[in-house]
């Protein structure tokens, strides 16, 4: 079975990857398709603001 340490390692190396995805991705849509890009950012940037609102209530 594997420690809580390890499975937070494996978490962070899974999300370090998807990171870089996620910033080559932007990179693409912006150089492409900048005004369509921006307004799907903003979705994705509200979203992420009620995300961490919950975040923050569960964390209490």
């Amino acid at each position: 079975m594997e420690t809580d340490k390890q499975i937070i390692n494996k978490i962070q190396k899974i999300r370090a990857r998807n990171n870089i995805a996620w910033m080559n991705l932007l990179q693409i849509a912006f150089k492409y398709a900048p005004e369509e890009s921006r307004i799907i950012f903003k979705d994705i940037c509200h979203n992420d603001s009620e995300i961490n609102k919950l975040s923050k209530e569960l964390a209490k």
